[in-house]
């Protein structure tokens, strides 16, 4: 650890100084142009404050979709200076990249290779640096969600679930990864040999069924219990609490909203147009709830396939989920970004195949964003046009993730690592 603190110092201060002029240069834009740098949701971040402070509901904010936690974190934001915020969204940036670096170091990594890795994906990336100095929360939970995948791989197992627990309260996404997390931990106390092959039924090796019930009577071990109770606990307490002091707002607006949302503005997701048109239809809400159901078959089958290889299943995890979710803007690439680091030592894929995948995804983004600055910014209607790119759009995200996938290869100082543990 010696050698590498040089180089993790050179990148954090690096990171540092890049988010932290951005901060400042979006206080000029804000007070120079019409055009704000400032993240619109950072506002309502700080009316939301401004209400915890004055003993009111922060859900007297309209638009205000996030749990009560995050308007009392900033309240500071009414007491010293309304940039507190994006100083401590700063900070949770930076921390995410040195948990990621310690996972990436448990697992086998070279000093080297965790730094630049980390590096590379998150602290000297232009989308996280953006996100966190606009004010956008998303990297506390990026935060929390590493910190889980921190303990469970080193066998803290009451530390992961406290992490995970605030990470759903925070984010609902996070509940997605609640059956890799607990196929994992069962096959740990297997000896690492997953649920099949140790000692089951033989006939109900040969049935899929079969095989998804042994993969849940294996679940019901210590660990898996000692997690689920847990992170249960610390949801369920901070869901009570939150509920005794603000009732039905809370509970409508920082978890049934995300449920049932069906936003009809113009976003990434490949079901915008077809929300757009039908918003008015007795079947809207059927047709939104219908949209989960190829994210719930492709994440189900993910888990089952990757859950031995926790950081990378939780990644193809989250990339799917954002990749089909109804809603999709570019704040929720950093939901799978901040995980990146932690599987680019198990991505066996020469630097030209890498390259090509980065310039199309971003190319993806720029085919999208034409036509939808022409509907913003000029009043065209390129809706159709806007859809289209997405459509293209989610063919290339899942041309990389199959990419990625077909060239996954498990390293042995992982496995190795893990079985030690």
């Amino acid at each position: 650890m010696a050698v590498g603190r040089p180089r993790v110092g050179a990148a954090l201060g690096a990171a540092l100084l890049a988010r932290l002029g951005l901060v400042l240069y979006g206080l000029h834009q804000d007070g120079a142009m019409r055009v704000r740098y400032t993240d619109v949701d950072y506002r309502v971040f700080t009316d939301a404050a401004r209400l915890v402070t004055e003993g009111r509901s922060p859900y007297r904010r309209a638009t205000y979709r996030y749990t009560p936690l995050l308007a009392w974190l900033l309240t500071p934001n009414v007491y010293l200076a309304e940039v507190f915020g994006k100083l401590l969204f700063v900070a949770g940036d930076l921390a995410a990249a040195v948990v990621a670096y310690r996972v990436l170091r448990r697992r086998g990594a070279a000093d080297g290779q965790a730094c630049g890795c980390c590096a590379a994906a998150w602290l000297l990336n232009p989308l996280p640096m953006a996100v966190s100095s606009r004010g956008n929360a998303e990297a506390l939970v990026a935060l929390l969600v590493l910190a889980t995948l921190y303990f469970v791989e080193g066998g803290s197992v009451g530390k992961a679930a406290v992490c995970y627990g605030l990470a759903v309260h925070m984010k609902i996404y996070p509940l997605t990864y609640a059956l890799p997390i607990a196929l994992h931990l069962q096959s740990k106390c297997c000896g690492g040999e997953g649920a099949v092959d140790t000692g089951c039924d033989k006939k109900a090796k040969f049935t899929f069924v079969g095989y998804l019930w042994q993969l849940f009577v294996k679940m019901l071990n210590r660990d898996v219990l000692l997690f689920g109770t847990v992170a249960g606990s610390v949801l369920a307490a901070l869901t009570v609490a939150f509920y005794h002091l603000y009732g039905w707002d809370f509970l409508e607006h920082a978890y049934l909203y995300h449920l049932t949302r069906r936003d009809i503005r113009h976003n990434f997701s490949p079901y915008f147009y077809m929300l757009y048109l039908t918003a008015e239809s007795k079947w809207s809400f059927a047709l939104g709830l219908a949209a989960f159901l190829p994210q719930l078959l492709l994440l189900l089958v993910v888990s089952i396939a990757f859950y031995r290889d926790l950081a990378f299943c939780c990644f193809l995890h989250t990339a799917i989920f954002v990749s089909f979710n109804k809603v999709c803007t570019s704040q929720y690439f950093v939901w799978y970004l901040c995980l990146l680091p932690l599987v680019m030592p198990s991505v066996k894929m020469s630097w030209c195949r890498g390259v090509l995948l980065l310039f199309l995804w971003f190319v993806g983004q720029g085919l999208w964003l034409a036509p939808a600055y022409f509907l913003e910014f000029k009043g065209y209607s390129t809706f159709l046009l806007i859809w289209l790119a997405g459509l293209l759009f989610l063919f290339i995200n899942s041309l990389i993730i199959v990419q990625i996938i077909s060239h996954y290869q498990k390293e042995a100082q992982v496995a190795k690592k893990l079985k030690q543990q």
